[in-house]
């Protein structure tokens, strides 16, 4: 059996994403028919809660990494050798890096390397010379215009670890809690309303009409939010929706999101979150990112805002439009409509992926 560290040193959402290429690095079979199922996820602060969740994991060690985390530590001697005894203690046979298309896995490779790994794949534009073994060239060894997931069970795949038989390659979480003496037993819907940039946010008084609108249709609404978000999710639940605003960890959540309808949200970790327990999502999606890649991944799906606004691949944190125009303009009514069509199974044009093992 081989330690293997998989790295993604993101946020829960990019974690969540990185859940199949995990399974394919624990229970999937090398051509060699070795079995590496001893699995070290190495990820962000932000990203530990998702890690945990994850089916495949062995270990989980969080590490605030200066090319990723905003804002960045600073870099000096001791922590980056925080992270190297760390990989030297734990005996990391080989790792795999997983990487979104701008960014380098190169530093994290260079301290692997003087740490003692002896093989390390990655996606790298760069010229990677010595520090991979094994490096596939965006745009060229596979397309940039694929799901987030699937990037990563490609880079997994390069490493020689693929998915099991039977495994379909969605997203998946183990270990959330059974939430019906939080939530009750009628069935709901649940409005997540917050994001963690304030370009992919709807407006406030949107999900608030929503929601108004939602329970006017004769659906229960669940509203949730992190700790510092009670105020954003007091104004969106109003009176009678049930407000959970900071009352739920990451796993609690994975249970508030199990037991819905559907879930509302814009692009931010519970969509990911509710995609790994399979529930359907109607997503306020802002253009600042393309959804090929980071819309929820294999379930049914509603994306909703203007894909082509002039924010369209900012990567912008901040709206850079006046008004908010790719999200404000998306009507209340809008997502009511496109909340019943997820509801009633009716397709959309946008609703499925296609999941594929590479």
């Amino acid at each position: 059996m081989s330690r293997v560290l998989v790295a993604r040193l993101d946020g829960a959402g990019d974690v969540l994403l990185a859940g199949p290429a995990v399974r394919a690095v624990a229970f999937g079979r090398r051509p060699d028919g070795g079995a590496p199922n001893d699995v070290v996820v190495l990820c962000g602060p932000d990203g530990e809660s998702a890690a945990l969740l994850l089916p495949g994991t062995s270990e989980v060690y969080s590490w605030s990494c200066p090319w990723i985390v905003k804002p960045a530590p600073g870099v000096d001697g001791r922590h980056l050798e925080t992270l190297a005894a760390f990989v030297r203690d734990s005996r990391i046979d080989e790792a795999v890096i997983l990487t979104s298309f701008h960014q380098s896995p190169l530093p994290l490779a260079l301290l692997l390397r003087l740490a003692g790994v002896d093989r390390i794949t990655a996606a790298s534009t760069d010229y990677a010379g010595s520090l991979l073994d094994v490096r596939l060239r965006p745009g060229e060894d596979f397309p940039e215009d694929q799901p987030e997931a699937e990037r990563a069970l490609g880079i997994a795949a390069a490493a020689g670890f693929r998915l099991p038989p039977g495994d379909d390659g969605r997203l998946r979480v183990k270990d959330y809690p059974d939430v019906r003496p939080l939530v009750g037993d009628e069935p709901y819907v649940v409005v997540h309303p917050g994001a963690a940039a304030p370009s992919r946010a709807w407006p406030p008084l949107h999900h608030a009409a929503a929601v108004e609108l939602l329970e006017g249709a004769g659906h229960r609404v669940v509203v949730t939010g992190g700790s510092g978000e009670t105020g954003l999710t007091a104004t969106v639940a109003g009176p009678s929706a049930l407000d959970l605003g900071g009352r739920t960890d990451l796993r609690t959540l994975a249970g508030v999101l199990a037991g819905a309808e559907a879930l509302v949200t814009g692009n931010t970790g519970p969509a990911h979150l509710a995609a790994a327990v399979g529930t359907p999502v109607a997503c306020l999606f802002s253009p600042v990112v393309p959804a090929v890649r980071w819309a929820p991944y294999g379930v049914p799906l509603e994306i909703l805002g203007d894909q082509s606004a002039p924010c369209r691949l900012s990567r912008a944190t901040e709206c850079p439009v006046a008004g908010h125009p790719c999200l404000s303009s998306v009507a209340p009514e809008q997502l009511v409509d496109a909340v019943e069509r997820l509801i009633s199974g009716v397709p959309s044009l946008s609703t499925r992926r296609k999941v594929r093992n590479p």
